[in-house]
């Protein structure tokens, strides 16, 4: 099992209601938009993923949201035209809520940041600080775009996991060994680190 397959199963285990296929799902799709941005530019973005009222409490529209009068069942995220969608909508402030079982409740919803008792590494900016603040307040995941194309995910306040899109789009055809990870935050007295990666280690 791959450190992000790992990864996946212990932030979806039992009892915390994230299945492990609506995550993979918004991770694919915060990858593809990494790689592919939109109107030529970088895109960077947020998903809040399950607890979904808990962040309706810690979060508001930023406009009017056009997503929510839509019937769920058009707004899942295996759908082609939602992740079309999603992509479109990207480009506007805020982020997306997503529900337990994949459907996309939200769009363009700004999170509340309350930075007390937040620790990330330096250089990450206000995004990451809000996927940092809702997942220490709610039971969410949180995932990152960010507009140098690197995914990040959010759990219990911390970084839990670096993304590079490549790597992840490589691994998912079958076309990357296992060994060959990307960065897999690890927690540590007092703070956190990013472990190397197994080319990292063998330089």
């Amino acid at each position: 099992m791959s450190a992000e397959s790992d990864l996946i199963a212990r932030l979806c285990c039992p009892g915390r209601g994230v299945p492990p296929e609506t995550l993979t799902a918004v991770i694919t799709l915060a990858v593809e938009i990494a790689r592919e941005g939109r109107e030529g530019r970088r895109v960077g973005t947020l998903f809040a993923i399950g607890d979904c009222d808990a962040v309706r409490k810690v979060s508001r529209p930023l406009i009017l949201d056009p997503l929510s009068e839509h019937p769920c069942e058009v707004r899942h995220i295996s759908s082609n035209d939602v992740r079309e969608t999603i992509k479109e909508l990207a480009q506007l402030d805020g982020g997306f809520v997503v529900e337990e079982g994949g459907t996309v409740c939200h769009a363009a919803r700004y999170f509340d940041t309350r930075s007390a008792g937040v620790s990330l590494p330096l250089g990450l900016g206000s995004r990451h600080m809000a996927a940092a603040s809702v997942t220490r307040e709610t039971s969410a995941v949180a995932v990152v775009v960010s507009e140098s194309a690197v995914v990040r995910m959010f759990h219990g306040g911390k970084m839990v996991n670096e993304i590079t899109p490549e790597l992840w789009l490589l691994r998912r055809h079958g076309l990357l060994k296992d060994e060959v990870e990307d960065h897999t935050i690890v927690e540590q007295a007092g703070g956190i680190a990013i472990a190397a990666s197994s080319d990292e280690q063998e330089a």
